[in-house]
This record gives structure tokens, sequence and C-alpha cells, in this order.
């Protein structure tokens, strides 16, 4: 009789959750307003880290959104003719939960052979622009699906990301600010959201943990907090850093101006850390970045940026808490925020009818429907992995 009444109110609690989740979706779509609604249902199914509703609703957003981005692809195999773009497809469908491989057909292998294709003699698999940028997408997808067969492709793009690390072979000494940073390829000044991404790519790579380009990576990481209570153990003085714990754009500048920090460089940051060194979970910087986070935790705005890049943000976060490997982050009033469910509402309620995503905010490219789709699947692959789905 109990284990009756146990069962009957477990199904009434899940009704509950589908219930408000469901109401949420016909209330919030816009993604820059706060949902009650919806942190309430999430917060009824925190004890069940993704409750089984939910984690339905978004394995169906994930199949929807490959079948919109299967549409858009190219004769040629690629998405856009552009190589980050086809290998953030390819790399959202890989990693998804059906884990699409070569098997499954032309869809899949022409993607794979249109970047492969792309790869030149200093090792970059690019077109004419960003060419680190594009290098580290196309060796993530590539080694999602064959590591052995696109080997060489994807050792001779790890090649070319570290060779563009500014360091003493680029006559970079640890006195300049820059010294440790990996830039898009299209200027000459490192910056902390293409960094995150080559170290992204080593690292998923398997790229050797003993190479000294985590521990440059690392300083130029550390110069880009605004951080400044273990500044006496670096070289460089950094009159521009305040000490609120969250991360710049660069060292010296923000996307969301002066030096401010903002959404997606924290996380970033955080996620960097992470990546150069294991024992950077304790840290002074890390526990810093934690702060700032717990401070302006939002999945319905970009912190300090608004609705800029929205989708980049979510998908940094995601990567960046996959990183850091803890389910819940501290909460201003003593709980704790379940950020995986969080984001996952917050995905698949913006889906568009037609399985694809868009941010009405078009600046970094989010008004292209290939790389929102493929960032909001990604985001939504990132939860499945840190929570075990």
């Amino acid at each position: 009789m109990k284990k009756q009444i146990f069962k009957n109110t477990l199904l009434l609690i899940s009704f509950m959750v589908s219930f408000f989740v469901l109401d949420a979706l016909a209330q919030d779509t816009t993604g820059t307003k706060p949902n009650t609604q919806l942190n309430s249902a999430v917060s009824q199914a925190q004890q069940a880290l993704i409750s089984p509703s939910l984690h339905q609703h978004a394995k169906d957003a994930i199949d929807k959104g490959i079948h919109f981005l299967r549409q858009q692809q190219n004769d040629d195999g690629s998405y856009g003719h552009h190589v980050g773009l086809t290998a953030m497809a390819l790399l959202a469908m890989a990693e998804s939960p059906r884990k699409y491989s070569l098997g499954d057909g032309p869809f899949i292998r022409k993607a794979a052979d249109f970047i492969a294709a792309q790869a030149k003699a200093n090792g970059s698999i690019s077109g004419e622009e960003t060419p680190t940028y594009n290098t580290a997408l196309a060796i993530m997808a590539l080694h999602a699906l064959d590591p052995i067969k696109y080997k060489k492709e994807i050792e001779g793009g790890q090649r070319f990301l570290v060779k563009f690390q500014s360091d003493e072979d680029q006559k970079y000494t640890k006195k300049d600010k820059y010294y440790g940073g990996i830039g898009y390829g299209g200027d000459e000044r490192p910056d902390l959201s293409n960094l995150q991404y080559a170290l992204e790519a080593l690292k998923k790579t398997d790229y050797d943990e003993k190479s000294d380009v985590w521990e440059k990576a690392e300083l130029f990481v550390k110069r880009c907090q605004n951080f400044t209570e273990e500044d006496s153990k670096d070289v460089l003085k950094r009159p521009w850093a305040g000490n609120d714990g969250g991360f710049i754009y660069e060292p010296g500048a923000s996307r969301a101006g002066g030096t401010k920090s903002y959404g997606a460089m924290t996380f970033a940051g955080l996620k960097s850390l992470m990546f150069t060194n294991k024992l950077n979970k304790k840290s002074a910087q890390v526990k810093a970045a934690l702060e700032w986070i717990k401070q302006n935790y939002d999945f319905n705005t970009h912190p300090n940026m608004g609705t800029t890049a929205f989708y980049y943000y979510l998908q940094t976060a995601a990567s960046a808490l996959e990183s850091y490997g803890e389910d819940y982050i501290p909460a201003n009033n003593g709980n704790q925020h379940n950020w995986g469910a969080d984001l996952i509402s917050k995905i698949v309620y913006l889906q568009q009818k037609d399985g694809s995503w868009v941010n009405e905010d078009r600046k970094y490219w989010e008004g292209n429907k290939i790389l929102v789709t493929a960032r909001a699947i990604i985001t939504l692959n990132h939860v499945f992995r840190s929570a075990k789905l």
C-alpha cells in the first residue's frame, strides 16, 4: 500500500512539472524575460537532477534541431560553404544523444569530407578568415567522428593552433600582456574567446598534457580576470583590472565596455582554467570566478551584454560548467541552482516551430540559424554529458 502511494505521488509530481514547463513555453519565448513559473517547475525537479519530462523535451528538441540542420546542407556537404559552420553542425550531431557517425549516411560523411578537404599545408583547416577558430572547431568535429581516419588532419590542426600561440617563438616575453594567448587570426591581438576554443580543441583531441602550451595559456587567462589579489606573482602590472572575479575579452579590454566583466568571458575563463591545470579548481582565481557567477547567475539574458551573443553565452556556460564538474551552483539565498535543468528549460522553449533557434539580436552572426541552432544543440549536449544522460 505504501509503495503504491509513493508511486502515485511521484506520478503527480511529474505531471505538475510537465504542466508548468509546458505553460512556460506559451509564456516566455523571447530569451530575455525572467520566467518565474519555469524556474518554479525546475526547482521542483531538482531532487532528480534532470526530470524525465525535461529530459524527453530536450531529446525531442535536439532531434528537431538536427532535422532542421540537415535541410540546410549544401550539395558539397557543407553548411553555408563555411568550415566553421559545417564543423559546428557536425559537432552538434556527432556529440548528440544519438551519436551520429560516418556510418549514418552521406549527410555526415559529406560534411566530414568537406572539412577534411580544407586542410592546408600549414595544418589549418579553414577558408581565408578566422583560421584558428575554424581549425579548432574542425578538429573537434573530426575527432568526434573518427580520430583514426582523420589523424593527419587532427594532428596538423593541433600543430597549427600551438604554433599560433603568442610566445617566445613569436618574440613575446612574459612582460607582454598578450603572452600565451591565441587570436582568431584576423588581427594580431589574442583574446580569451578564441583561446578557449583552441584549448578545448587541444583537450578534446588529446594533445600532449605535458606541453608548455597549457602553462603559457594559463598566464594569459589569468590576465583577463578582474582579480588582483595574486598580481604580485605576475611580472606584468595590470592597472586596468578590477576585483569582482569576472573575466573580460582580452587584457585591458571588454566587449561589455571598458574593462567590465561579462557572462560569456567569465565562463570562458573558468573553462580555460579547468583545461590548463586540474589543480585550478581549488585556486583563488576559480573561487573568485564562481563568486561572480553566483552574483550574476542568469540564463534569461547575457550578464552585462543583454541579448548580444546570447546563445554563445549559453554554450560557453554549459561547456564551462561541464568542465568544472559540479551539478549545482550556489545561489545567493543559500539554495543551489540546478544549472543543467535551467539551461535545458531555457533552450528547449526558445526553439522555433521549424526546429531552429535564432537570436533577434543579430550581432556576432547570431541571426544565422545554422550557427545558432548548432550552438543550442551543443549546449544541450554538454548538459547531457554532465548529467550522464
